[in-house]
């Protein structure tokens, strides 16, 4: 049950895109809801260890600019996942490592310097309403709390006892992102070289990629086949290859069904990479 008790989050810059995530919610897909959740699922869970909360509470994730909020009480945090400078009150503090943020000061964390997607994560959690045991924001489906705009609250959870955690060695964004490839279910709609130049060319990540999925730029994939078939269901990971021939590897908030071939499927162990690759970042798909 929610409650303001325990203290309010106000939101003073939201940034670009900053949402509130957690572990996500899985097993609703043949109901046509995804699963969302962070996308850098070992940053969350690191976070989120070191102010001693569960792996799954729910934290902020931002996008590239950042975010800045104030606690209307004394809270432990910590900044992960993106590199990015970190302040209280102007003041500069450590990333990647529980600071102790005053009541009323303002947590400040600027652009990233290195990956994508921040986390920000707060002793006791954040403590918005959950929609179906998720208070992950799905954007495509709009589920859950909707991205931050500024002047929003957030409740706080109550903070568990015991000192904070840390410090604690974090993965670094991708220089060259190496994906792991099962072929299917629709490779046979690709020709051979076209499956040949999957696993052997040099694929960027596109500017247009998103939470729904990463999107690449290079050579295109000819199809064997032409047409389409009927909508069937999409699972994380999947590489949808789209009319333009070019893959792209559906994330968290991807839709439950699409219509367009898959030619294959990333594990999704290794797709917490592809949620710090950076726009122009070099990605190579490799058979598992």
């Amino acid at each position: 049950m929610t409650s303001e008790r325990n203290g309010l989050l106000h939101v003073v810059r939201p940034g670009a895109l900053t949402t509130v995530q957690d572990a996500g919610r899985p097993g609703w897909a043949h109901l046509g809801v995804g699963r969302a959740g962070a996308l850098d699922a070992t940053a969350a869970r690191l976070a989120n260890r070191l102010v001693g909360n569960a792996p799954g509470a729910a934290l902020l994730e931002t996008t590239v600019t950042g975010c800045a909020v104030r606690p209307d009480r004394p809270v432990v945090a910590v900044v992960g996942g993106a590199g990015c400078r970190v302040r209280v009150d102007g003041r500069p503090v450590a990333w990647g490592a529980p600071v102790r943020v005053p009541a009323g000061a303002v947590l400040d964390v600027g652009p990233a310097l290195t990956g994508v997607r921040g986390y920000l994560a707060f002793a006791g959690g954040l403590e918005p309403e959950p929609v179906l045991g998720s208070r992950s924001a799905d954007l495509l489906s709009g589920i859950g709390p909707a991205p931050l705009s500024e002047g929003d609250t957030l409740p706080l959870g109550e903070a568990a006892d015991g000192p904070p955690q840390g410090p604690v060695p974090w993965p670094g964004a991708p220089t060259e992102l190496v994906l792991p490839l099962h072929l299917g279910p629709r490779h046979s709609w690709f020709t051979d070289a076209a499956l040949r130049t999957l696993t052997t060319a040099a694929y960027r990540v596109s500017p247009h990629s998103n939470r729904i999925g990463l999107r690449t730029e290079g050579p295109a994939l000819e199809r064997a086949r032409g047409g389409e078939l009927p909508s069937e269901g999409m699972v994380l990971g999947a590489i949808q290859v789209p009319p333009d021939g070019l893959p792209v590897v559906f994330l968290n908030d991807h839709p439950t069904t699409g219509g367009y071939p898959v030619v294959g499927v990333v594990p999704e162990t290794a797709l917490a990479g592809a949620a710090q690759a950076v726009p122009g970042t070099r990605v190579r798909f490799v058979r598992a």
